[in-house]
């Protein structure tokens, strides 16, 4: 079985220990369209993260969307996701795939190497996450490549292509011409007064037509 192909709005969770505030604000991101979330924490409370997760899938599930989690194989076996996230300090990919269900999601965090992404496809990711493309106040020291980067990618791979970092609705169109297949996004989702309506309007970006430039 095959995994499937990212594309779309993929939000990621922001940290929080409010499960229920996390819970609502999911909901009105699946509402407005999401494809993908990613559940990405790094609290130290183990009980609240399995808490978190569980939720999480079961409001996903419910939407029939993607649930991806960051780092971490054993929560992801635990609660039946859809699949992993992993980073340059996270478990090594073929390591994963071997743990993980047939057709289960693997990503890879290339930051700006393109050299990392050749390696992270031969061993066998389904999808390249290149960025912080902007500004990121989440990682505000975060590698600054430019969309060139994902041009090149898009050159190079035959696998979904995310953007991340500081992604908002005026820079949006441009990662997603530059050749991004997902547009990674954080603050400007849930660090919004709306936003169910932050959701729609990312969403509505990737119903035009496609121009990668």
């Amino acid at each position: 079985m095959n995994a499937p192909r990212l594309r779309g709005l993929y939000a990621i969770t922001p940290d929080t220990a409010d499960c229920d505030w996390l819970e609502q604000r999911v909901e009105q991101v699946l509402r407005g369209g999401a494809r993908a979330v990613q559940y990405r924490s790094k609290l130290t409370d183990v009980a609240v993260r399995h808490e978190q997760a569980r939720r999480l899938r079961r409001v996903c599930r419910a939407h029939g969307t993607l649930f991806i989690v960051n780092d971490d194989v054993d929560l992801a076996l635990e609660i039946g996701a859809d699949g992993v996230h992993l980073g340059r300090d996270d478990a090594p990919i073929a390591q994963a795939r071997s743990r993980l269900p047939a057709g289960a999601l693997i990503g890879a965090s290339c930051y700006d190497q393109i050299e990392r992404a050749q390696d992270a496809v031969r061993a066998g990711a389904d999808y390249l996450a290149f960025g912080s493309f902007f500004a990121s106040s989440v990682k505000p020291g975060a590698v600054r490549p430019s969309l060139d980067l994902l041009r090149e990618a898009r050159k190079r791979f035959d696998v979904a292509l995310v953007a991340i970092g500081g992604i908002t609705a005026d820079n949006a169109l441009a990662a997603i011409h530059a050749g991004a297949d997902a547009l990674a996004v954080i603050t400007a989702l849930f660090c919004v007064p709306e936003t169910l309506a932050a959701a729609r309007a990312f969403a509505a970006l990737f119903e035009q037509p496609s121009q990668v430039v």
